[in-house]
């Protein structure tokens, strides 16, 4: 006999609506989400290194005006940057769920909220610390947006564009503590520049399948079979070791950066060469923890060793 109890809808959300409190709470994680705290934190570590070492007699609250300048416009630029990529966003498995894509956060919203943080940061370090440190700032803008993320669904040479803005932070930092460009900043840029390769290929590796379908042409897309990727890593590894040891030939610091570097730069290069014979996802995501390993501990130990 069929029952007469009939299976009402569920709902729970009209009946019980959730709080302010909690529309508050996942609000503001969207928001947090879309400015890539991580990221941001690492870019602000070797901003305050380039300052730190810049720095003849380190003024403290300068490289906070620094730091805040330089956290608004990165906050500001990752937040544009998934505005401008929300629609291929959608298409990846890594990032369907972002806010903009799911569906959580409006398109106007993230433009509104990026062009605040982006226009305040540059301000901030154009007026409050000093003019050249805002150019610099302007110059990681410009390239980011308007250069590398249009050009990641057209050449593969994006990986190299994409680059010069990921290695321009410890040069905002150094103008900013030092009022102007010399060799040493261009030598610490140099660094962060060869990091990136590697590391952005190492991602574009493990993801090149959700790449393809957005449509992005990156080497690991084009190549599937990872021999250039991998060519590519090793060569920038190696270029890596070498001018990671600048900085003790500068004197911007010691002995103990020195060796630090060496280590860090050979075990960098070895994870490289185990991806290139191993070809493999495992091996890919070895060699970007690698990186994310390698990038703090050399500043780090620069700034704690300076000479």
């Amino acid at each position: 006999m069929r029952s007469t109890t009939a299976t009402l809808p569920d709902n729970t959300d009209a009946v019980n609506p959730p709080s302010k409190q909690t529309v508050f709470v996942h609000r503001a994680a969207d928001f947090v989400e879309l400015v890539k705290p991580r990221l941001v934190v690492m870019i602000l570590i070797t901003t305050a290194a380039g300052f730190y070492l810049g720095a003849q007699t380190v003024d403290w609250l300068r490289c906070l005006h620094t730091l805040i300048g330089a956290g608004l416009t990165a906050a500001g630029v990752l937040g544009l940057n998934q505005y401008l990529e929300r629609d291929v966003d959608a298409q990846m498995k890594r990032t369907q769920e972002r806010p903009l894509p799911d569906g959580r956060m409006d398109p106007l919203e993230a433009l509104l909220v990026g062009a605040v943080l982006t226009g305040g940061g540059m301000l901030y370090l154009t007026f409050i610390v000093n003019v050249l440190s805002g150019f610099v700032i302007s110059l990681i803008v410009v390239s980011y947006l308007f250069l590398y993320t249009p050009l990641k669904r057209k050449t593969s040479l994006c990986t190299l564009i994409g680059a010069v803005p990921g290695a321009l932070p410890p040069v905002v930092g150094w103008v900013a503590a030092r009022g102007s460009l010399t060799g040493e900043a261009w030598v610490l840029f140099t660094i962060l520049f060869l990091w990136q390769l590697p590391h952005s290929l190492a991602i574009a590796y493990i993801y090149r399948e959700d790449y393809a379908k957005a449509g992005f042409r990156l080497l690991p897309v084009i190549h599937p079979d990872g021999a250039s990727t991998c060519r590519q890593i090793v060569i920038n590894c190696v270029a890596l070791l070498g001018i990671g040891l600048l900085p003790a030939l500068y004197n911007i610091a010691g002995s103990i950066y020195f060796f630090t570097a060496l280590l860090a730069g050979a075990g960098f290069l070895a994870v490289g060469i185990y991806l290139a014979r191993a070809r493999s996802v495992k091996a890919a995501r070895y060699l970007l923890y690698a990186s994310l390993l390698y990038l703090p501990l050399v500043f780090i130990t620069m700034a704690l060793d300076k000479i």
